[in-house]
């Protein structure tokens, strides 16, 4: 029974030790997700709460196109997105 508990125990502190070992850091955005060049923090649009930044005018048109395409394309690359501001206007 010492046994069985002891496997357990052990079990339960590698799934704890690993789970810690996983957590990832938040990974901010720094580049646009249409085109990939660096972000220009004056050209954005918020979605859904969040502000999404790009490199030009150009992309932040695109991305209103199909937002949710450069939505799951930021999540894939464990983009962190900043909150929008409350009340922000939209662009």
């Amino acid at each position: 029974m010492n046994k069985i508990k002891t496997v357990i125990l052990a079990l339960a502190l590698t799934v704890f030790v690993t789970g810690s070992l996983w957590a990832v850091d938040p990974k901010p955005q720094t580049t646009c997700p249409v085109l990939a060049g660096n972000i220009d923090k004056s050209v954005y649009a918020d979605y859904q709460g969040k502000r999404i930044y790009f490199c030009c005018t150009g992309c932040d048109a695109e991305f209103k196109k199909n937002p949710e395409k450069y939505m799951k394309k930021l999540q894939e690359e464990g983009v962190t997105l900043e909150p929008a501001p409350a009340g922000a206007d939209k662009k």
